[in-house]
């Protein structure tokens, strides 16, 4: 399931905040991501995704994600992590992660190196910062965000839940950028898809650190009611 941000231009850093509201009850990999594309205003270098993933084989099931692949293909290369990983993986480190807490990710451009992008996860209960890694692709900017939920579980496996709410760009003078609505994505019964996935408008008051947000809600195992290609509001 696809949140295409409905916002135009360049950037120099990317957020939005994540919230699994009811966590995954088997052990099958859940992936949910900020997405975004790098570009050196001429051509695509490449996308890469920050997120959370509910998996198996890391402890307590639960880890943090910051990879991606060039535009050719292949994946981009990138720092060491600071943060142990179970499987050795570079880019799926050991992140222990918890259901109803609100967790900030932030994709921006590193300080440490030109044309290398930091990928950071803060928790807005306790305001800690942890940085993932950065890549490496180049470019100057991002553009085509977007947020996602990759799920390998069956279609009737247990309903999985997540929140997200204010979503923002920044541009190189700081200002900050709101996208007014995000356009819907389904993967079809072709591709492997689900017909019991939803994407829909929360209803529900959550505070996230602190302060009341518009967000939009993905589902599992659910009727649907929100359509392919839906632009959905974020007042």
């Amino acid at each position: 399931m696809h949140l295409f941000w409905d916002l135009d231009g360049r950037f120099a850093a990317a957020e939005v905040t994540l919230t699994v509201i009811e966590p995954p009850r088997v052990d099958r990999l859940y992936f949910w991501a900020l997405q975004a594309t790098f570009t050196d205003g001429t051509e695509d270098l490449g996308g890469a995704h920050l997120g959370l993933q509910w998996h198996p084989d890391y402890p307590g099931r639960t880890a943090a994600n910051w990879g991606g692949y060039r535009s050719g293909g292949g994946e981009l290369d990138g720092s060491t992590s600071a943060l142990p990983s179970a499987l050795g993986n570079p880019h799926t480190r050991n992140f222990a992660w918890q259901a109803a807490i609100p967790y900030r990710l932030r994709i921006e451009r590193s300080p440490d190196r030109p044309g290398a992008w930091r990928g950071s996860v803060r928790d807005l209960r306790t305001e800690s910062s942890t940085v993932i890694r950065d890549l490496y692709p180049g470019g100057t900017h991002l553009r085509s965000l977007m947020m996602w939920s990759e799920v390998f579980a069956r279609c009737d496996h247990p309903s999985v839940a997540v929140r997200w709410s204010d979503p923002v760009a920044i541009d190189d003078d700081g200002r900050r950028h709101r996208p007014s609505s995000v356009t819907v994505n389904y993967q079809s019964l072709d591709e492997g898809g689900c017909s019991n996935t939803s994407c829909d408008a929360d209803t529900d008051a959550m505070t996230d650190g602190g302060t009341d947000a518009p967000a939009i809600v993905q589902r599992t195992a659910v009727a649907r009611t929100t359509t392919q290609g839906t632009h959905l509001a974020l007042p």
